[in-house]
């Protein structure tokens, strides 16, 4: 450290095309290189890579494969409350090791109600309860697989297995439960507790993925880590609460300016209703940010301002300061603080992340390396005979354009619900205001 120190000085900024890693002695292979780290808190990856909170780069998809590769990904905030929070609820659902909170339905729901759940959540079956939970069947896609148009009208206690269903008690084993499925050649799994209530739900396909994905990044559960990116406004709470039933393991308050007493207020807004939650503050560029956003309770924090590939931040506020200078300076106070970073911006090529590491950064954060793979939600367009995806900045146009048509669809909606309670009401005026609004 004590000779990187000397390429870095405060009159002049570096960034990563500044410089070169010189190769020196090892004694080690690669494959024997140890790439874990620390996110936030007590969330360790397998390797160094956390995905962007940009709407054209994490969603469940890229999430989800984020943390079966040892990473972990943050969903933007560019979504409604339910809709964000339905995104991790997603990644949370898509690998775990026992389900312990399975969906289920009611031997009243019809056909047509498990379609849709199965749909809802990209699962091939669903356990049948009663009201007080007791598992009465199982209904799989194999059960449905010839039914025609007008069976889904009818009960599913018609399709279901009932007779013969086979199931575990409680506290079984991934091992053992992997015995009793190849010996009964079936995919999921029920346990059940002494009085036959539903405990949770064991499938091959989770045994399947922890074989196929051994360094996935998981919680204590089995299920996959996912991070989730939100504001400092005034829907904070709402946001924060809804992502924590959907079982986030991170929230990263996403701003441009971390240093800033909004941003300090949000810390301690999140932390005095859920401490034990990792949050994840940015984004700084010196040890004063970092410092600023440890006395608030951050557990980890989010380097790099104006850095970005399609980041205009310097050019448009004059803002920001050389990307690998700032990583530098910020990561000596944080290691002394006891408090993992997160480079943000400026990775163009995979040197990048390395010379990032280099210089203290516990994990590198992705943008525009993510932006065009097949898992990110742009959009794909065709130009010149190639195909590309659309990406853009969360401060950009296009962007903006976007948050008004969602707010605006948030005020019609709270507006026809208002209608609604004046009409219930007899209320004239708040009829006449509602007209108006709409």
């Amino acid at each position: 450290m004590s000779r990187n120190a000397e390429f870095f000085n405060r009159y002049e900024g570096l960034t990563f095309d500044d410089v070169v890693l010189v190769p020196g002695y090892s004694d080690v292979l690669p494959d024997q290189a140890d790439t874990s780290t620390v996110f936030a808190r007590d969330i360790h990856l397998n390797i160094p890579l956390v995905s962007a909170a940009m709407d054209k780069v994490t969603e469940a998809r890229l999430a989800i494969a984020m943390a079966r590769c040892g990473g972990i990904g943050v969903v933007h905030r560019n979504l409604g409350v339910e809709d964000q929070a339905a995104e991790v609820q997603k990644v949370k659902r898509s690998q775990s090791g026992m389900i312990s909170d399975a969906v289920t339905l009611p031997p009243t729901a019809t056909l047509d109600d498990a379609e849709a759940l199965m749909n809802r959540f990209k699962i091939s079956g669903v356990p049948i309860t009663s009201r007080d939970g007791v598992l009465v069947g199982i209904l799989t896609n194999r059960d449905v697989r010839f039914c025609s148009p007008e069976d889904y009208k009818r009960p599913v206690t018609d399709f279901m297995t009932s007779e013969g269903l086979v199931t575990a008690p409680e506290g079984t084993t991934l091992e053992q439960a992997r015995s009793i499925l190849q010996k009964h050649r079936i995919e999921k799994l029920p346990l059940v507790d002494d009085k036959g209530r539903l405990r949770g739900l064991i499938t091959v396909k989770d045994i399947m993925k922890r074989q196929e994905f051994p360094n996935a990044t998981r919680d204590s559960a089995g299920r996959l880590r996912v991070a989730a990116a939100v504001g400092v406004g005034s829907d904070l709470e709402s946001r924060v609460e809804a992502l924590v039933r959907a079982g986030v393991d991170a929230i990263v308050i996403d701003t441009a300016h971390g240093n800033s007493a909004g941003v300090v207020k949000a810390i301690e807004r999140i932390k005095s209703s859920w401490p034990e939650l990792a949050v994840v503050a940015g984004n700084v560029v010196d040890e004063e940010g970092v410092e600023t956003l440890h006395t608030a309770g951050v557990d980890a924090v989010k380097i790099g301002v104006g850095a970005g590939s399609i980041c205009t931040t310097r050019v448009i506020a004059g803002a920001g300061m050389p990307q690998l200078s700032a990583v530098w300076f910020a990561s000596q106070r944080a290691q002394q603080l006891g408090v993992p970073t997160i480079a943000d911006g400026g990775v163009t090529y995979s040197g990048d992340l390395v010379k990032a590491l280099a210089a203290g950064a516990s994990t590198v954060m992705l943008g525009g390396l993510l932006a065009g793979t097949d898992e990110a939600p742009g959009e794909l367009e065709l130009f010149e005979g190639r195909r590309y995806k659309s990406y853009r900045g969360m401060g950009s146009l296009g962007r903006c354009k976007v948050m008004v048509l969602i707010a605006t669809a948030r005020a019609r909606a709270a507006v026809k619900v208002l209608a609604q309670q004046a009409r219930t009401r007899g209320n004239r005026g708040s009829r006449r205001l509602c007209r108006f609004v709409g």
